[in-house]
C-alpha cells in the first residue's frame, strides 16, 4: 500500500498507460489526491483516490487507465 507521504505537491499524476491525468495540487485528506485546475483540460480540480496509485517515483502512476480515471474522477470547482 502507498504512504500518503510519498506524494508531494507540483508531482505528475500518469495513469496506467502512461497518460499524463494531472499535477499535485495537494492531498485532499488523507484519501484523495487533488490536482491542480491549471493543468486540467476543463479548468476544474479532479480528485483520485489514493487507493488507485500503483506506486510513486518521480511521478505518482495510477493503476487505472486514462479512460477509467476520467470517468471515475470526482470533479469540484
Amino acid at each position: 500500500m502507498i504512504s500518503a507521504d510519498q506524494i508531494r505537491e507540483h508531482m505528475e499524476v500518469r495513469a496506467a498507460d502512461g497518460t499524463h491525468m494531472g499535477t499535485v495540487d495537494h492531498l485532499d485528506g488523507p484519501t484523495r489526491i487533488k490536482l491542480t485546475k491549471t493543468d486540467s483540460e476543463d479548468g476544474k480540480h479532479h480528485l483520485i483516490p489514493i487507493d488507485w496509485v500503483d506506486h510513486v517515483d518521480a511521478h505518482v502512476h495510477l493503476s487505472k487507465n486514462a479512460r477509467d480515471v476520467r470517468s471515475q474522477w470526482a470533479t469540484i470547482n
